[in-house]
């Protein structure tokens, strides 16, 4: 019975000691004197001594360090930290967009790059804005200066209007003015002029100079106007511009004086004028045109073209400009290519300006009290 007994004793212990060298996963370590043992040993008394809520934080650690299904569960937070990494990345989308707007935008601009949208270059670096306005301050300049300004051609219906400009080409408006009037008294309608005797009409129309050419495009046009328009001058540009010798500067010339419709005139003294002042480089009368239209409200452009075209004559001329008697002067970029001495200047004003004779031989009559002189007829001296 005692030997049982001891016998019972003694298996109680060893099942002591080998309950004491099972881990926390409850795996048994095969020795007490291994590493394992003895930080099992240590992690239990620590444990042990912690208060409950230090357990729960302790525990939580070797339960994410082990796959088991209990150390799942506080992996969860890992998950949402995850989650919350994501909402960048869904901002980080809509950076796509910046990369195709400036593709759509530069495709428009490209596909408005016509004559119509030519673009003036700037002087010294100018904006775009900064030449707006000072070309439209020389146009309100130009409009105090010349406050009578108007087309220099006698007439007094379209029909002559668009006659005398045809004449005009090479030549003055004032040569133009004194040639006409033998011209409208003996064809005063296009019936009457389609009929003449070309031979007759190059005699009245060779003070004008290419006489033979000039008395082809008025009979021809006068033609025109009879067969296709009723005899009447046409106030639309694509029917104006189908007549001979009428192109769009006549036309915008005829549009804008006889019909009211805004237009620009762009001739020698135009184009010699908008580039000194450099509102365009372009040469070509059509991108000069569209150039300087875009500068400028549709309603200002038939009295922008009085105003640059008289400049041109009376100030601004094509060998030595009058820089010293200028208005404009402090908004021109081309100031000192011509004379800059104002008592020199003074003296090489023309028409009103330097005190003679203007171009027509009936100007108006704000011309007339503004101190302008009306032209001598042909042959007057």
């Amino acid at each position: 019975m005692k030997k049982s007994s001891a016998s019972k004793k003694s298996a109680e212990s060893q099942e002591t000691a080998a309950a004491g060298k099972t881990g926390a996963s409850g795996k048994t370590v095969a020795s007490g004197k291994t590493p394992a043992a003895k930080k099992s040993a240590a992690s239990k008394k620590t444990t042990a001594e912690k208060p409950p809520a230090a357990r729960k934080a302790s525990a939580a650690k070797p339960a994410a360090s082990e796959k088991s299904p209990a150390a799942r569960k506080p992996a969860a937070p890992k998950k949402t930290s995850a989650k919350k990494a994501v909402p960048p990345l869904k901002r980080q989308a809509p950076a796509k967009k910046p990369a195709v707007v400036p593709k759509k935008a530069t495709a428009a601009v490209e596909g408005v790059a016509p004559a119509k949208t030519v673009a003036p270059k700037p002087p010294r670096g100018e904006s775009r804005t900064a030449l707006v306005r000072r070309a439209r301050r020389i146009n309100r300049e130009l409009a105090e200066v010349y406050p009578y300004a108007h087309p220099e051609l006698d007439f007094e219906n379209p029909f002559q209007l668009v006659v005398a400009t045809v004449l005009s080409a090479q030549t003055t408006d004032l040569r133009v003015n004194q040639t006409t009037p033998a011209l409208f008294a003996k064809y005063p309608t296009p019936e009457d002029l389609a009929a003449a005797v070309p031979e007759e009409v190059e005699e009245i129309l060779r003070p004008t100079g290419f006489f033979r050419a000039k008395t082809k495009s008025v009979i021809g046009l006068s033609k025109a106007l009879t067969e296709d328009f009723g005899g009447e001058v046409p106030g639309r540009l694509e029917d104006l511009v189908k007549l001979p010798g009428v192109g769009r500067k006549t036309a915008f010339v005829v549009l804008g004086n006889a019909f009211g419709r805004p237009g620009i005139t762009v001739d020698t003294h135009f184009q010699r004028l908008v580039r000194r002042w450099r509102w365009t480089e372009e040469t070509d009368p059509d991108k000069i045109e569209a150039a300087v239209g875009a500068l400028f409200p549709k309603s200002d452009w038939t009295d922008l073209s009085h105003h640059v075209i008289w400049h041109g004559r009376r100030i601004c001329h094509a060998r030595k400009p009058a820089c010293g008697a200028c208005p404009i002067a402090p908004l021109c970029p081309a100031y000192g290519e011509g004379e800059t001495d104002p008592e020199k200047a003074k003296k090489l004003l023309k028409y009103e300006k330097g005190g003679l004779p203007g171009q027509r031989l009936k100007p108006p009559q704000a011309y007339l009290d503004a101190g302008g002189k009306p032209a001598p007829p042909l042959g007057a001296g």
